[in-house]
């Protein structure tokens, strides 16, 4: 079954989510919306979807980056922003540790459909949580996996991107993929500098 993707403005998007019962985890109810959520995210497609973007303020997330989805993009790109695939996989009552390094990618969110900017996020993250068996896990992640991370872990904490971005960046993405598909993030912040500098 899909579910709706809630767009922001829904006051949902904007809350703390509470976290689960580690009991409840193995119950249908929340193996069910774990199988919704995984269907949605795959239909988008999108490569995160967080429990309170369908409406449910819990702090669940499913998590899948498809190689077959990669293999359309551009090796350059796909090297630059240390992007490879990431099986299906659920992060429940997430706490997050930041790595010291920052990168800068344009970033899209499900949420805020059809608009992407560059987001500063840690290029290095370690996260503690519950996975869909009720196992404790423990995830490092780097590259395009640890931004994945905490875009869907912002989510479980009323966060948008928006919150974090580079304004000026903030773009549809028919525009990002007219002007600046294919350019790296280093010329498009050189660009945005320069008109910044031009007053323009």
């Amino acid at each position: 079954m899909l579910l709706d993707v809630l767009q922001a403005g829904e006051g949902v998007l904007r809350r703390p989510a509470r976290p689960l019962a580690i009991e409840d985890i193995p119950g249908r109810p929340i193996q069910e919306l774990i199988g919704h959520m995984r269907d949605t995210m795959r239909q988008a497609p999108g490569v995160g979807l967080a429990a309170p973007q369908v409406g449910i303020p819990l702090q669940i997330a499913v998590i899948e980056d498809r190689a077959d989805i990669l293999e359309s993009l551009d090796p350059a790109i796909l090297a630059e922003t240390e992007r490879r695939p990431v099986p299906f996989h659920v992060i429940i009552n997430p706490a997050i540790t930041l790595g010291e390094e920052t990168v800068e990618f344009f970033e899209g969110c499900l949420s805020v459909a059809r608009f992407g900017a560059l987001v500063p996020r840690a290029r290095y993250v370690s996260v503690d949580c519950w996975n869909e068996r009720a196992e404790r896990v423990h995830i490092e992640a780097a590259g395009w996996y640890a931004r994945i991370l905490q875009h869907e872990i912002d989510h479980l904490n009323g966060c948008l991107y928006l919150d974090r971005m580079r304004t000026r960046s903030f773009m549809t993405v028919e525009n990002y993929g007219k002007y600046w598909k294919g350019r790296s993030v280093a010329e498009m912040r050189q660009a945005l500098e320069s008109e910044e500098a031009a007053g323009g």
